[in-house]
């Protein structure tokens, strides 16, 4: 009997090898889910009572010697009743849909799972002939419409091995590739000639991690290669089968791109391993703002699963970097739609770059893996792990805003009196809540109390939009309605999760009432996601404090593991000079001509690329506006607001490293271009930040501020300080990227002279230099330049 194993669900196996038909994902909604499994319950305890013989949630599995493997397909069958002594096998299946309009042969794909499971059952129990029972639920009105049909042993083996031999062609070329791909692995050597400093440290902790199944936090300065460190002993992990596949987790596109080039390193070392980037559904759709996911509407839809199959045979036969544009020219070429066809690939690829979201996110996690995570082991190298704060804030929170539902309301008039109702009722409910504040005398309300009384009316309109989505695509008002209730959707889900990490607040600020559910605290939430993966690597170089960090993404201090790595480069190379005048938005005014001297003195000392960096817009408006009026002369680049792709790669474009002349960018702080991007040597050779980054006051900010200060001690340095100083460091270390990189950098706030701001900065911005004039800049950076040149 052959060692080659490979494991699949009856469900996937049929879902995969029958699928047809085309995308129409016009309304769906993940609550499906939730309330098919409570329709499953209640059908299930029915059947309890009606028959004396009955089993529920039946596991089975068989392993299968097929041709030169082992196919082991198991699954969970949801009733096996015992009547007049014969078997029969229940399916159940939920449904939105008016049961008159359901046949005896409306889904092939579901008697083909129940087939699957009463072959499977007649095997096991040494049966000839088996009856299986297809019964359709309705979730509006609890009635239950069923078919029974009985089979022979014989026909249901036949479509069961027929199924098989579908599946293995698939199931062989797996196997083939996961030998190919560990032989690879086991041969491929570090990319590199030599480890810089703390790299191999790094890597060797990184591999001890995921093989003990922990976590490591890691703050790792810039230019240590923490991408390569981390990925390398995955991979080799991945090879040794101490893991099944690796997420590559991170905020930023340029991020993943520097993933992408590690694992091509590997891969030039002779690496075999297929890769997937995924890119979110509104940047890889053909039809993005021209159709909906509908048959009707787009091409790449209709018919996406008639073709899709053949689309995956070849690419994962023939490539093994799936990029946005190999997805894209084969999903072109077989017109199909290119993201589910990414979510497809996601299945064979052995590691996936993406965004936070696809591993965190409850609303759009990747439910087809951290579902079913018993038999597989995941890695989460979790990039940029500063950004997954506020990130995690923002997935665990959930708004609704009074006019949404007021202005649908309106569109529904006469036309859905149960749905215009609804909205009515939860209308009234945000008046109520503009009500209280007024009555308390206040704009922003907050409250440690749920807003209970809106999640009736709230599940009601679920209930009512949920009925007229089904029935009434492409009328008037139809995208506003199936937004808002996917809104609804998603506020309800955050409900389960509201616990003393949360406030509720009312907002009545721009004429509007807004209601919140705000996650303060996201470290319970990340917590349980982490337990998704088997071990997890969260780095950054600016993991400042650590233990902030270690605290509020989860980690555990008993259990986890962290270290802190000093810089590899000569810390010479690097001048730091502090200029203590005060940018706080107070003073500005008094300041604003101190600051442009201390700008064009730093920038005129020696001719290079520069980047200054503001804490606002607004001031950076302010001082490119008196900067142009003075100093015309010098080529300026200013960061625009929501800029595009293509605007932002000119941006860095114009930072080359044989530029005539000076060339400053004006940008802002923790914004595109403080983090996150590579202009090594002489693309780059300084750097200005105007302040310490502070997050703008606004009342979020400050709730952040009291809560901590109660928890931790420590409330304006978790709500203000840490994330500003954190910009600052990632702004800083734009300028050092390789053991040959040169530069300086000038901070202008007198705030870096207080001890709490200045026992966050690096050890090798140690000691910096405090001028208190232009003239003596400029001698400091003569000094600095003529020394390392």
């Amino acid at each position: 009997m052959s060692e080659r194993e490979v494991s699949i669900s009856v469900r996937n196996l049929i879902e995969f090898i029958l699928r047809e038909g085309s995308i129409d994902s016009g309304f769906m909604t993940s609550s499906r889910a939730v309330e098919g499994t409570r329709a499953h319950q209640k059908l299930q305890k029915i059947n309890e009572k009606e028959f004396p013989k009955y089993q529920s949630e039946v596991y089975i599995k068989m392993r299968i010697p097929y041709k030169e493997l082992n196919l082991v397909v198991e699954g969970r069958i949801d009733g096996v009743i015992e009547l007049d002594g014969k078997k029969v096998i229940e399916e159940i299946k939920s449904t939105t849909r008016d049961l008159s309009l359901i046949e005896e042969d409306y889904n092939r794909l579901h008697w083909a799972q129940a087939k699957c499971y009463a072959y499977m059952h007649c095997e096991e129990m040494g049966l000839t002939e088996i009856s299986v029972m297809l019964r359709y639920f309705s979730l509006a009105t609890e009635e239950v419409k069923s078919f029974t049909k009985e089979y022979k042993k014989e026909e249901l083996h036949d479509f069961f091995y027929d199924i098989l031999d579908k599946y293995y062609l698939w199931a062989e070329n797996t196997l083939k590739w996961e030998k190919e791909r560990n032989s690879s692995i086991e041969k491929v050597a570090f990319p590199f000639p030599y480890y810089r400093k703390g790299q191999r440290e790094l890597a060797v902790a990184s591999y001890g991690t995921i093989k003990e199944g922990k976590r490591l936090f890691v703050q790792a300065p810039t230019g240590i290669g923490k991408t390569i460190s981390t990925i390398f002993p995955s991979v080799k992990a991945l090879g040794e089968g101490r893991a099944s596949k690796i997420f590559y987790l991170t905020a930023k596109t340029i991020t993943r791109s520097v993933a992408e080039e590690a694992f091509q390193r590997l891969k030039g070392e002779g690496l075999k391993l297929k890769v997937l980037t995924l890119t979110a559904k509104d940047k890889i759709c053909f039809c993005a703002g021209e159709a909906s996911c509908s048959p009707e509407e787009c091409p790449y839809a209709h018919g996406h699963f008639d073709r899709v199959n053949e689309a995956l045979f070849e690419v994962i036969t023939k490539e093994d970097n799936f990029t946005r544009e190999i997805i894209e020219e084969y999903a072109q070429r077989y017109r199909v739609c290119p993201f589910e066809f990414s979510l497809d690939l996601s299945l064979w690829a052995d590691s996936i770059i993406c965004d936070y979201n696809y591993a965190f996110d409850p609303r759009v996690y990747l439910k087809r893996f951290f579902d079913n995570p018993s038999r597989e082991s995941y890695v989460f190298l979790i990039d940029e792990a500063h950004n997954l704060v506020d990130r995690a804030r923002e997935m665990y929170s959930a708004e609704l805003i009074k006019s949404d539902f007021l202005k649908l309301k309106k569109l529904m008039k006469g036309k859905a009196p149960k749905l215009y109702k609804a909205l009515g009722e939860v209308n009234s409910e945000f008046i109520a809540l503009r009500h209280l504040c007024e009555e308390l005398g206040e704009v922003f309300h907050v409250s440690e109390k749920e807003p209970g009384d809106i999640y009736k009316p709230l599940r009601i309109f679920q209930r009512e939009a949920e009925e007229y989505l089904s029935k009434s695509a492409g009328t008037e008002g139809y995208e506003e309605l199936l937004d808002l209730f996917f809104k609804v959707n998603s506020f309800l889900n955050i409900t389960e999760l509201y616990d003393s990490h949360y406030v509720s607040y009312i907002d009545l600020s721009d004429k509007e009432v807004r209601l919140k559910l705000f996650c303060m605290d996201p470290s319970h939430n990340l917590k349980q996601a982490m337990k998704r993966a088997k071990g997890e690597i969260i780095f950054s170089a600016t993991l400042t404090p650590i233990d902030y960090f270690q605290d509020i993404l989860g980690g555990d201090n008993q259990e986890d593991y962290r270290m802190k790595l000093p810089s590899p480069f000569p810390e010479e190379n690097i001048h730091i000079s502090v200029a203590p005048i005060s940018t706080r938005y107070k003073n500005r005014e008094q300041t604003y001509e101190a600051v442009l001297n201390y700008i064009y003195t730093f920038i005129t000392v020696k001719k290079g690329n520069y980047l200054i960096f503001f804490p606002s817009y607004a001031y950076l408006k302010e001082i490119h506006r008196r900067f142009s009026e003075r100093f015309n002369d010098i080529p300026l680049l200013v960061q625009q607001e929501d800029m595009k792709e293509e605007e932002r790669e000119a941006f860095l474009g114009s930072f080359r490293a044989d530029n005539p002349d000076t060339l400053v960018g004006f940008c802002v702080l923790g914004g595109i271009f403080s983090e996150g991007i590579d202009l090594a040597g002489d693309r780059l050779i300084g750097a200005v930040v105007v302040g310490v980054g502070l997050p703008r006051l606004n009342p979020e900010r400050d709730i952040l501020r009291d809560y901590f200060q109660k928890e931790k001690g420590r409330g304006y340095e978790f709500a203000y300080v840490y994330p500003g100083m954190n910009k600052v460091l990632q702004g800083v270390g734009r300028i050092i990227r390789t053991e040959r990189d040169k530069g300086a950098a000038l901070l202008i706030d007198d705030r870096y002279l207080q001890g709490s701001y200045e026992k966050l900065m690096p050890q090798e911005w140690l000691p910096y230099k405090v001028i208190r004039s232009s003239m003596e800049l400029k001698e400091e950076l003569l000094s600095f330049w003529d020394m390392v040149e």
